[in-house]
């Protein structure tokens, strides 16, 4: 059964702030340029318990949904997804031992299971031991059958600017926004 917000194709941009990563979810138009702005999220850098809550727009007046970590300071936690009312969405999390040579995460939701994981194994070696922040970071979700579930492709820029196409008509644009802006926020760790 298809999400009730599914969106196939969007963007994040990450805004530098002093104390927090701000991130901006824009809706793409037919023709591939940016559309609508979908949703804003905030994260506070140094939190002991991972939390990012996603706003309606710029003035952070509407949180809408979030994603929040199961425990405190764990390498390889989980995060559930959650809407606006605190019921969950989906989940996600990092699988810390498959992630030593190449990043990799499960993700789940109603109707679907899968792992992503970086694209690249080159690119994968080249950040565990170089400080690169351009870099192009690109992750993609399969199912069990090998199936496209999302993907997650960083630019090669300065800042932050994710493309995020999600051809599974199951996964929820804010399952899919809250694990873009998770993969951005846990490699910084």
């Amino acid at each position: 059964m298809p999400a009730a917000m599914h969106l196939p194709l969007f963007y994040v941009h990450q805004k530098f702030a002093m104390t927090t990563n701000v991130y901006r979810l824009v809706a793409a138009n037919p023709d591939g340029s940016e559309g609508q702005l979908m949703g804003l999220a905030q994260q506070k850098r140094m939190a002991f318990k991972e939390q990012v809550t996603f706003y309606s727009d710029e003035s952070k007046s509407r949180p809408v949904f979030s994603f929040k970590a199961r425990k405190k300071i764990d390498l390889n936690a989980g995060y559930d997804v959650l809407d606006e009312g605190g019921q969950p969405l989906g989940f996600f999390k990092k699988e810390f031992g498959a992630s030593l040579l190449r990043s990799t995460f499960a993700l789940e939701g109603p109707g679907y299971a899968g792992t992503g994981q970086e694209r690249s194994q080159a690119i994968a070696l080249i950040r565990r031991f170089a400080d690169i922040p351009f870099l192009p970071i690109h992750f993609d979700f399969v199912d069990a059958a090998g199936r496209p579930i999302m993907s997650v492709e960083r630019q090669g820029s300065i800042r932050d600017r994710y493309t995020v196409h999600v051809p599974h008509p199951e996964v929820d644009f804010r399952v899919a926004a809250a694990v873009a802006v998770g993969l951005d926020a846990l490699m910084q760790r």
